[in-house]
């Protein structure tokens, strides 16, 4: 009598096998399918999100420093200053260096620090100088296309061209300028002031206005040759001038 009373339950009650796989077990599946797993799942996608934007950042840092790296700059130290300041429990001291960065191509800037201690002094300063940087149109790659005056303050600095052999004639402050821009040749006179800051603020006003035979002629329209021409040199000689200049 009991296994015809199962058997007619299971014949009327068609959902009975699904009740009886879940009295079985399927309690658990459902479980495994609830929104905990979905959950998870969303987790992971975001935290998997995360990790890929940090590792693009890694990348372009990575990127940057070596294209920092890449460039080789020539850094000279002109001048530091130490100051003091007299506070309630002694003296405290600072520091300012006068830095300027070249890359002996054609490009030179300068830059001012002040901190605490030197080395922090020259880093400020070094990096102010990068972000300063000028180019100057060189003649032959060794010096000036003409020559140029400068004045900032009291100083006032007269640069000239020189030719091949002739060396860097110039005081202490200048000279680390034309060693980092990659001028061999150039004749310099510096009248007024002495003050290292002057004296390069000067000079950089007086290299802004270089300019090259081909600047001027693409300004005015005309061929490098002819320029040449007009100033007493012959055409041949002048053509053959105009194709040697390279800014």
């Amino acid at each position: 009598m009991v296994d015809e009373v199962e058997t007619q339950t299971q014949a009327g009650n068609p959902d009975a096998p699904a009740a009886a796989a879940a009295a079985d077990g399927g309690a658990p599946a459902q479980e495994g399918r609830g929104p905990r797993g979905g959950r998870g799942g969303r987790g992971g996608g975001r935290d998997g999100g995360r990790g890929g934007r940090d590792g693009g950042r890694g990348r372009r840092d990575d990127r940057r420093n070596r294209e920092e790296e890449g460039e080789e700059l020539i850094e000279k130290l002109v001048h530091i200053n130490r100051v003091s300041k007299t506070v309630k429990g002694g003296k405290r001291f600072g520091f300012a260096a006068l830095v300027v960065v070249g890359d002996g191509k054609g490009r030179a800037g300068f830059g001012h620090g002040k901190a605490r201690e030197v080395p922090e002094a020259i880093s400020k300063a070094t990096a102010a100088a990068k972000k300063a940087m000028i180019r100057v149109p060189l003649r032959d790659g060794r010096t000036l296309h003409h020559d140029g005056n400068g004045h900032f303050g009291a100083g006032k600095v007269t640069l000239r061209a020189a030719p091949s052999g002739t060396g860097i004639i110039a005081g202490g402050p200048m000279r680390a300028i034309f060693e980092s821009l990659g001028v061999a040749d150039v004749v310099t006179k510096s009248v007024g002031t002495s003050n290292p800051y002057n004296m390069i603020r000067a000079t950089f006003e007086a290299l802004k206005e270089q300019t090259s035979p081909r600047s001027v002629a693409q300004r005015r329209g005309k061929k490098v040759a002819d320029l040449l021409g007009r100033g007493g040199m012959g055409s041949a000689e002048a053509e053959a001038t105009a194709e040697a200049i390279a800014e």
